[in-house]
């Protein structure tokens, strides 16, 4: 990989990848693996290598938000997340007020570990609450109970955290809209700064997959899942929290920084198994296997694989993919800037005909989805691949 060099100083976010769990939930299909507690040591040891070989690579850049992600992060000993903050922060050089996010699992938390998140920078805690009944949590593979995550989420609280998300699932198997209600309203009444509320998509190569296909689970139907979407939109609106994504909501001044630069197509470089990057109109994703991954950075080799070059019409696309998932949507002089062209010269017509449909509109210089548009997103999204 060559130098990236750039005349003014280019931002990004960095993400940095911990595949480590105590135990695999039965929906996930992230690279992720229990039972590999043996690899934590030689995995960090390798993930500081492979940020010093970065570190030579990333001239004039300024790393504006950080994000550790899993996996479960808060599972590893807070010491290594500590170390590897702090080799960052030698290698890369950061903003002022970088955000810094981790995802932490109850159950794998402590008033301890939390100190230590405090101490070591992390200014952003994403809690994977999911549910509020503990026999669904039980039922979805979760290792705690609702209990230990309120345990966790005052201590956090204690601690100093003032930038709190939670996520919650919705559309799970034998989930009622009671169930949901009541996990709505009892997240609301905790006032976290973010909620992410996401519809569960049952991916293959999961257990959930195999469940499904063999008729021991069945999916949420459409108009549930419409109607807890819904209702969570009405709850956390109400609360004076912004909907500023289709799955997220936040009090003013409190939305993700670093996934908003994924959402807005700016640039990101991935550390660790399986991270995904996007620098310089090209995209990659380091090798899934933790002991190849291990090995290569350990004999001084960043491995990468599928490395693709983005040309105009992807860029273009990806742009619009991405931002049409804000509310907001996209604005029409960012992209002009950006293309050099209006967007109407390329996609003028499935521009119309998503107008004519009710599924996107215009409002000044901004081009978003309508409540129609957010149900029926990704026929909107074909329509730009």
């Amino acid at each position: 990989m060559n130098k990236i060099r750039s005349n003014e100083s280019k931002t990004l976010g960095l993400y940095i990848h911990i595949p480590f769990c105590k135990s695999k939930c039965l929906y996930c299909d992230f690279n992720s693996f229990a039972g590999m507690e043996m690899l934590i040591e030689p995995y960090f040891n390798a993930l500081k290598k492979e940020i010093e070989l970065y570190a030579g690579r990333l001239e004039d850049c300024l790393v504006k938000t950080i994000f550790i992600g899993g996996g479960t992060p808060s599972f590893v000993d807070a010491a290594f997340i500590s170390d590897l903050l702090h080799i960052c922060e030698r290698n890369f050089t950061l903003k002022k007020d970088t955000e810094i996010s981790m995802e932490a699992n109850p159950g794998t938390l402590s008033r301890e570990k939390l100190e230590t998140y405090m101490k070591a920078g992390i200014n952003r805690l994403s809690i994977g609450l999911q549910a509020w009944q503990n026999k669904m949590l039980k039922f979805i593979g979760r290792i705690h109970t609702v209990e230990e995550f309120l345990d966790n989420f005052r201590q956090a609280r204690d601690e100093g955290f003032k930038n709190i998300n939670i996520d919650l699932i919705f559309g799970l198997p034998g989930q009622t809209m009671a169930d949901w209600k009541e996990t709505v309203d009892s997240v609301a009444g905790l006032n976290p700064e973010h909620v992410s509320c996401y519809s569960l998509k049952i991916e293959k190569d999961t257990p959930f997959w195999e469940m499904l296909e063999t008729g021991k689970i069945s999916q949420a139907e459409d108009e549930m899942d419409r109607e807890m979407y819904y209702y969570a939109k009405e709850k956390f609106n109400g609360k004076g929290m912004k909907h500023y994504e289709i799955s997220n909501f936040a009090y003013p001044g409190f939305e993700c920084e670093h996934n908003l630069i994924y959402w807005k197509a700016e640039e990101y470089i991935g550390i660790g198994a399986g991270s995904h990057s996007y620098i310089n109109g090209e995209r990659y994703n380091n090798v899934y296997d933790i002991c190849r991954y291990i090995k290569e950075v350990t004999n001084g080799i960043i491995p990468l694989e599928n490395v693709e070059r983005i040309d105009f019409r992807d860029r273009v696309s990806e742009f619009i993919i991405l931002g049409l998932r804000l509310i907001e949507g996209i604005s029409t002089v960012e992209f002009r800037k950006k293309f050099g062209c209006d967007i109407s010269d390329i996609y003028g017509r499935q521009l119309l005909k998503l107008t004519e449909r009710g599924l996107i509109e215009q409002k000044g210089n901004n081009i978003m989805l309508t409540g129609k548009g957010l149900d029926l997103a990704n026929q909107v999204f074909i329509e730009f691949v």
